[in-house]
């Protein structure tokens, strides 16, 4: 069962199983969120996530009409976000996970919104905005 936490510690969570899927996504809110070049999310059933310690801590922002994310108050520590397109999955930031996942990632999104200043190296697919199927 991967489990993760934020930077503080303060929010603790765990998560049932395997992710479905990791993606390195490009968008620019993405990446102000983590100020890095792109953020790795992964996906899982919303069941399946349990917040074991410091929920309280927990404080979201809508950051567009289809997109609210979630943080620690205490540290700032980017955790989840939840979609409106896909309302049955939260998208957990895999930096903040303490396990192995079960997955890899599988694809670069939002590329057409991608920093300048990075390329990218490896053989994932990239795709200009969602991959086929998701969030449409």
């Amino acid at each position: 069962m991967p489990k993760g936490s934020c930077l503080c510690e303060a929010i603790q969570y765990e998560v049932e199983g395997a992710f479905e899927a990791i993606d390195h996504c490009h968008c620019s809110m993405c990446r102000r969120s983590h100020g890095s070049a792109f953020a790795s999310y992964g996906r899982i059933p919303k069941e399946k996530l349990r917040i074991t310690r410091g929920g309280d801590h927990l404080r979201a922002y809508s950051s567009s009409d289809a997109v609210t994310r979630s943080f620690c108050e205490q540290c700032g520590s980017s955790l989840f976000f939840d979609h409106t397109a896909a309302p049955e999955f939260a998208f957990v930031a895999a930096g903040s996970l303490d396990d192995d996942p079960g997955a890899r990632p599988e694809a670069h999104i939002f590329v057409g919104s991608k920093a300048v200043w990075y390329e990218i190296e490896d053989d994932l697919p990239q795709h200009e905005a969602y991959p086929p199927g998701v969030a449409d």
